[in-house]
């Protein structure tokens, strides 16, 4: 198991925004955390990985979470926020770097695979033709791409990212899901949060639905994302379909009050 939570709970104000959460990820999923605004993902995300403060346990491929150091969690974790700005007029192939310094720290044999490592990152994503760009010039698409192909140069088994892919149009959207598919066929797994259902549908091999900081839903997509889950915790209604071999769903209009 490379994940896994128990009675994770955040509280602030005296209010629980994350409330008695259990989950797990194992080798090879692409778990979609879906949920309206303010259902807690985002907190749930920090707090899975020690930045947020919580109470309940969090495992790391068994071991407690408050046990590993930030270089032994950063070897085991990957972590892509929400927030892709890049303040700093650093060039592309730097920032993408970045992503290789919980591998030189502490290591006396160095980073030998790192430039190999650095440019596969770089062509996942497509950004290779930015490498001598300064990262400050970017548009905010291709900062949100330079940033995950920070987080997949970590090479580490799993990898959380936060709304990934707001600010990418779909073709990269879609190019996106298609690299997670391709870290599960190496082994790693995915803990993604997505507004688009219709994404999650299509591309996760299960999703865990949120509301009110609680876990509503596992379980497979099916499962998930029916008529009456969507009424209860969106308050919309959806078209339901399918499209080259796999499901559609659309949301069509508020579910009548």
């Amino acid at each position: 198991m490379l994940l896994r939570a128990e009675n994770l709970t955040v509280e602030r104000g005296g209010r629980a925004i994350v409330n008695g959460v259990d989950l797990k990820v194992g080798r090879g999923e692409l778990v979609g955390l879906i949920g309206p605004n303010g259902a807690g993902k985002t907190t749930l995300l920090k707090a899975l990985i020690g930045v947020t403060a919580a109470s309940g346990a969090v495992f790391l491929q068994d071991s407690p979470l408050e046990g590993l150091s930030a270089n032994e969690r950063a070897r085991r974790v990957a972590f892509l926020p929400q927030d892709h700005e890049i303040a700093w007029p650093v060039k592309v192939r730097e920032v993408v770097a970045l992503g290789r310094q919980p591998w030189i720290q502490n290591s006396c044999f160095g980073d030998y695979a790192r430039g190999q490592i650095i440019a596969e990152a770089m062509a996942r994503m497509g950004v290779e033709t930015l490498a001598e760009r300064t990262a400050d010039t970017l548009s905010g698409g291709e900062r949100a791409r330079v940033l995950i192909a920070r987080a997949l140069a970590q090479m580490t088994p799993l990898l959380i990212a936060d709304e990934p892919v707001a600010g990418l149009d779909p073709a990269h959207q879609i190019g996106l899901m298609e690299v997670f598919v391709s870290l599960l066929r190496e082994g790693r797994s995915v803990l993604v949060s997505l507004h688009d259902l219709g994404l999650a549908a299509r591309w996760c091999t299960r999703l865990i639905m949120m509301d009110g900081g609680g876990v509503v839903a596992d379980g497979p997509p099916a499962a998930v994302l029916t008529a009456e889950n969507l009424r209860g915790v969106y308050g919309i209604e959806a078209y339901f379909g399918k499209a080259d071999g796999g499901p559609v769903i659309m949301p069509t209009r508020l579910s009548p009050k």
